[in-house]
Protein backbone atom coordinates (compact mmCIF):
# COMPACT_ATOMS: atom_id res chain seq x y z
CA UNK A 1 0.00 0.00 0.00
CA UNK A 2 1.34 3.44 -0.99
CA UNK A 3 1.12 6.58 0.88
CA UNK A 4 -0.80 7.92 -2.50
CA UNK A 5 -3.62 5.15 -1.04
CA UNK A 6 -4.04 6.24 2.35
CA UNK A 7 -6.50 8.52 2.54
CA UNK A 8 -7.56 10.30 5.74
CA UNK A 9 -10.80 11.80 5.87
CA UNK A 10 -10.77 14.51 8.18
CA UNK A 11 -14.97 15.43 8.69
CA UNK A 12 -15.61 18.88 9.93
CA UNK A 13 -19.51 19.83 10.94
CA UNK A 14 -21.29 21.56 8.27
CA UNK A 15 -23.29 24.00 11.18
CA UNK A 16 -19.65 24.66 12.79
CA UNK A 17 -19.83 28.47 13.17
CA UNK A 18 -23.43 27.31 15.12
CA UNK A 19 -20.89 25.65 17.91
CA UNK A 20 -21.23 28.49 20.74
CA UNK A 21 -18.41 28.16 23.71
CA UNK A 22 -19.30 26.72 26.91
CA UNK A 23 -18.16 30.38 28.34
CA UNK A 24 -20.51 33.56 28.89
CA UNK A 25 -19.53 36.30 27.53
CA UNK A 26 -18.77 39.51 29.99
CA UNK A 27 -22.71 41.70 29.60
CA UNK A 28 -21.94 44.60 32.15
CA UNK A 29 -18.78 47.05 32.61
CA UNK A 30 -17.45 45.42 35.73
CA UNK A 31 -17.33 42.39 34.19
CA UNK A 32 -15.92 43.06 31.11
CA UNK A 33 -12.90 45.23 33.47
CA UNK A 34 -12.26 42.10 35.51
CA UNK A 35 -12.41 39.66 32.67
CA UNK A 36 -10.18 41.78 30.91
CA UNK A 37 -7.70 42.37 34.06
CA UNK A 38 -8.11 38.53 34.54
CA UNK A 39 -7.15 37.49 30.89
CA UNK A 40 -4.28 39.96 30.99
CA UNK A 41 -2.69 39.11 34.10
CA UNK A 42 -3.25 35.29 32.96
CA UNK A 43 -1.33 35.57 30.04
CA UNK A 44 1.24 38.29 31.28
CA UNK A 45 2.46 35.77 34.03
CA UNK A 46 2.29 32.63 31.55
CA UNK A 47 4.81 33.99 29.92
CA UNK A 48 7.01 35.40 32.63
CA UNK A 49 6.99 31.85 34.26
CA UNK A 50 7.50 30.03 30.91
CA UNK A 51 10.35 32.90 30.40
CA UNK A 52 11.93 32.73 33.77
CA UNK A 53 11.80 28.68 33.81
CA UNK A 54 13.34 28.35 30.64
CA UNK A 55 16.21 30.60 31.66
CA UNK A 56 16.90 28.83 34.95
CA UNK A 57 17.10 25.67 32.78
CA UNK A 58 19.62 26.65 30.34
CA UNK A 59 21.53 28.26 32.87
CA UNK A 60 21.51 25.53 35.44
CA UNK A 61 22.19 22.73 32.62
CA UNK A 62 23.73 24.45 29.50
CA UNK A 63 25.85 27.39 31.51
CA UNK A 64 26.42 25.26 34.87
CA UNK A 65 25.33 28.60 37.19
CA UNK A 66 22.43 29.03 38.78
CA UNK A 67 20.04 31.96 38.28
CA UNK A 68 20.00 33.71 41.41
CA UNK A 69 16.49 33.69 43.15
CA UNK A 70 14.51 32.54 40.12
CA UNK A 71 12.04 30.59 42.83
CA UNK A 72 10.85 33.79 44.40
CA UNK A 73 9.98 35.08 41.30
CA UNK A 74 8.31 31.98 39.99
CA UNK A 75 6.32 31.68 43.71
CA UNK A 76 4.67 35.01 43.47
CA UNK A 77 4.00 35.07 39.64
CA UNK A 78 2.23 31.37 40.08
CA UNK A 79 0.35 32.75 42.58
CA UNK A 80 -1.16 35.84 40.42
CA UNK A 81 -1.81 33.13 37.51
CA UNK A 82 -3.39 30.74 40.08
CA UNK A 83 -5.62 33.33 41.65
CA UNK A 84 -6.70 35.06 38.68
CA UNK A 85 -7.53 32.04 37.22
CA UNK A 86 -9.43 31.04 39.93
CA UNK A 87 -11.69 34.28 39.57
CA UNK A 88 -11.83 33.97 35.96
CA UNK A 89 -12.87 30.72 36.37
CA UNK A 90 -15.54 31.61 38.74
CA UNK A 91 -17.01 34.23 36.32
CA UNK A 92 -17.05 31.61 33.50
CA UNK A 93 -18.40 28.50 35.81
CA UNK A 94 -15.73 26.56 34.49
CA UNK A 95 -13.90 25.80 37.98
CA UNK A 96 -13.00 22.64 39.45
CA UNK A 97 -15.98 21.06 40.64
CA UNK A 98 -17.53 17.27 41.34
CA UNK A 99 -20.84 18.06 40.29
CA UNK A 100 -22.53 14.75 40.66
CA UNK A 101 -25.74 16.30 41.48
CA UNK A 102 -25.49 17.72 37.44
CA UNK A 103 -24.73 14.28 36.16
CA UNK A 104 -27.16 12.00 38.19
CA UNK A 105 -30.33 13.42 39.66
CA UNK A 106 -33.05 13.71 37.02
CA UNK A 107 -34.63 17.27 36.50
CA UNK A 108 -36.82 18.23 39.43
CA UNK A 109 -37.15 20.04 42.95
CA UNK A 110 -34.65 17.48 44.22
CA UNK A 111 -32.01 18.75 41.83
CA UNK A 112 -32.56 22.95 42.07
CA UNK A 113 -32.76 21.92 45.99
CA UNK A 114 -29.61 20.29 45.90
CA UNK A 115 -27.57 22.70 43.38
CA UNK A 116 -28.90 25.55 45.61
CA UNK A 117 -27.20 23.95 49.03
CA UNK A 118 -23.85 23.27 46.68
CA UNK A 119 -23.91 26.69 46.25
CA UNK A 120 -24.57 28.58 49.60
CA UNK A 121 -21.85 25.81 50.72
CA UNK A 122 -19.54 26.81 48.17
CA UNK A 123 -19.88 30.78 49.14
CA UNK A 124 -19.72 30.22 52.85
CA UNK A 125 -16.34 28.71 52.29
CA UNK A 126 -15.39 31.10 49.70
CA UNK A 127 -16.11 34.12 52.02
CA UNK A 128 -14.91 31.82 54.93
CA UNK A 129 -11.31 31.75 52.83
CA UNK A 130 -11.52 35.04 52.03
CA UNK A 131 -11.57 36.28 55.46
CA UNK A 132 -8.13 34.48 55.77
CA UNK A 133 -6.90 36.22 52.54
CA UNK A 134 -7.54 39.68 54.32
CA UNK A 135 -6.20 38.24 57.57
CA UNK A 136 -3.03 37.13 55.29
CA UNK A 137 -2.78 40.39 53.43
CA UNK A 138 -2.92 42.53 56.58
CA UNK A 139 -0.15 40.43 57.67
CA UNK A 140 2.10 41.39 54.66
CA UNK A 141 1.40 45.12 55.40
CA UNK A 142 1.85 45.17 58.78
CA UNK A 143 4.28 42.69 59.62
CA UNK A 144 4.26 39.88 63.11
CA UNK A 145 3.82 42.91 65.15
CA UNK A 146 1.09 44.72 63.50
CA UNK A 147 3.02 48.24 63.43
CA UNK A 148 4.32 48.18 59.66
CA UNK A 149 7.97 46.97 61.19
CA UNK A 150 9.57 43.46 60.23
CA UNK A 151 8.14 42.89 57.28
CA UNK A 152 7.63 39.65 55.98
CA UNK A 153 9.81 39.27 52.90
CA UNK A 154 11.62 36.90 50.45
CA UNK A 155 15.28 35.65 51.16
CA UNK A 156 17.20 36.41 48.36
CA UNK A 157 15.20 39.72 46.62
CA UNK A 158 13.45 40.71 49.40
CA UNK A 159 10.17 41.20 47.64
CA UNK A 160 7.51 42.37 50.30
CA UNK A 161 5.68 39.31 50.48
CA UNK A 162 2.22 41.39 50.37
CA UNK A 163 2.79 41.13 46.49
CA UNK A 164 2.02 37.44 46.22
CA UNK A 165 -0.32 38.00 49.53
CA UNK A 166 -2.72 40.69 47.44
CA UNK A 167 -3.40 37.95 44.40
CA UNK A 168 -4.63 35.77 47.01
CA UNK A 169 -6.87 38.53 48.59
CA UNK A 170 -8.11 39.64 44.88
CA UNK A 171 -8.75 35.93 43.38
CA UNK A 172 -11.08 35.36 46.68
CA UNK A 173 -12.75 38.09 46.39
CA UNK A 174 -13.70 37.24 42.73
CA UNK A 175 -15.15 34.09 43.63
CA UNK A 176 -16.90 35.08 46.03
CA UNK A 177 -18.41 38.08 44.28
CA UNK A 178 -19.34 35.67 41.05
CA UNK A 179 -20.43 32.17 43.57
CA UNK A 180 -22.63 34.71 45.06
CA UNK A 181 -24.30 35.59 42.15
CA UNK A 182 -24.61 31.46 40.82
CA UNK A 183 -26.08 31.30 44.23
CA UNK A 184 -28.65 34.00 43.57
CA UNK A 185 -29.34 32.44 40.08
CA UNK A 186 -29.68 29.02 41.73
CA UNK A 187 -32.11 30.44 43.91
CA UNK A 188 -34.19 32.09 41.51
CA UNK A 189 -34.13 28.80 39.54
CA UNK A 190 -35.20 26.78 42.76
CA UNK A 191 -38.29 29.30 43.83
CA UNK A 192 -39.55 29.82 40.79
CA UNK A 193 -40.21 25.91 39.60
CA UNK A 194 -37.32 25.43 37.05
CA UNK A 195 -38.68 28.43 35.22
CA UNK A 196 -36.00 30.71 33.62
Amino acid sequence: MSIDEIKVEQTIPSDLEDIQPNVRPPKCLFDKITVSFYSIVCFVMSILLSVIISAATIMRYIFEMDLYGYEEWIKIFAFWLYFMGAGYGAFAGTHVSADLVQSYVKEGVIKRLLIFIKTVITLGVTLLFTKYGWDYLIFGFLGPLGTGVALPRTVAWRIPLWTAYLSIFLGLVSMSYYFMWDMIRAGKTLFSGGKK
